[in-house]
């Protein structure tokens, strides 16, 4: 029952075989020359895509919540999607007034891929001795819009959940998997404010912080046999700010990104990046290479698991270069 529509974009349930289910019905319905895209956050838009008869017509279109209100939109190429559909989505975005990236197909895509490595270090910074509110508290101080629990429990643990499962964290090899927040999820049904408690304890919708969620915190580490320390606010901004750089550095290394100033502008449009700033590419550059790589280095040394310097940026530092030429050459 469809009209004839020149594009369609799919943006149901972050399950592969539902949408592929969906674009199958979709192809079906529409015109032979009509785009398909998906609004998948991290799934492979390439085994999406199988779904339909002509992939040179299709691609993702990752819109961000709430997307009339939000300007980014990442546009991920298929291995398969065509320059005309290409050319014609990149113009639509501008008639949206959107802000668009150009993205090539991972898992997470350029924004989604850098949040959730944040994530998996600011849990890891929660098991050796932080608390969620601390380091919310550091990161808006920092200049981001909101911290990292915060916005957890506004979006909802159960979609950071799924993902964990999706990548298969718990039986990772040679990966730091930390329990705490699929404890959260499985134990006590906290997925955030839409249930009245996440991280966070809600009266009358006012965060604060929970007896509960730190007693679990507590026990994991002890669990772990972690002895717990104290992070101060400089340290906690450190880590999870090399976090970003680091993956955003890989991100450049596997041509998910065309350019360095792209990633600043996913954050900054779309993560709340402090504008000021510049993104975490430029921080990088104004901070210095050599001391970035350091400064992992040292990360690595004693969590080998989480943390390792970039080749290119070893190479940057080895030719004194800057992340900001990379984007310039490549473009």
């Amino acid at each position: 029952d469809l009209p004839p529509a020149d594009l369609a974009i799919e943006a149901v349930f972050e399950d592969i075989e539902v949408k592929r289910t969906v674009f199958a019905a979709l192809d079906a319905a529409l015109p032979t020359n009509a785009i398909l895209a998906t609004n998948t956050s991290y799934l492979d838009v390439n085994r999406i895509a199988d779904a339909v008869r002509d992939p040179s017509r299709f691609l993702g279109l990752h819109f961000f919540s709430p997307a009339h209100i939000m300007k980014l939109l990442e546009v991920v190429k298929g291995e398969a999607t065509s320059a005309e559909t290409l050319a014609t989505t990149l113009r639509l975005a501008g008639r949206l007034k959107k802000i668009p990236v150009l993205a090539g197909v991972c898992d997470g895509f350029i924004g989604n891929r850098i949040l959730t490595r944040y994530r998996q270090i600011c849990d890891i910074m929660l098991i050796e001795g932080a608390m969620p509110w601390q380091i919310d508290a550091a990161m808006r101080d920092f200049g981001m819009a909101m911290g990292p629990y915060e916005v957890q429990d506004l979006s909802g643990l159960d979609i950071a959940y799924a993902n964990r499962k999706r990548l298969g964290w718990k039986s990772k090899p040679d990966f730091r998997y930390v329990p705490i927040a699929d404890r959260l999820v499985e134990e006590t049904g906290r997925l955030g404010r839409k249930t009245g408690a996440g991280w966070y304890d809600y009266e009358a919708g006012k965060p604060s912080p929970s007896a509960l969620v730190e007693e679990i915190i507590v026990a994991e580490s002890a669990r772990a046999n972690v002895t717990r320390r104290i992070f101060d606010d400089q340290e906690i901004v450190a880590r999870a700010t090399m976090a970003m750089i680091e993956e955003g550095v890989r991100i450049l290394e596997d041509g998910i990104a065309q350019t360095s100033s792209d990633i600043d502008l996913t954050l900054v449009s779309g993560y709340g990046f402090p504008r000021w700033r510049g993104g975490p590419m430029h921080y990088a550059d104004r901070m210095g290479l050599a001391a970035v790589s350091r400064q992992i280095n040292d990360y690595a040394a004693t969590d080998p698991l989480s943390w390792g310097v970039p080749l290119m940026l070893s190479e940057l530092v080895r030719t004194d270069g800057r992340l900001e030429q990379v984007g310039a050459s490549q473009g």
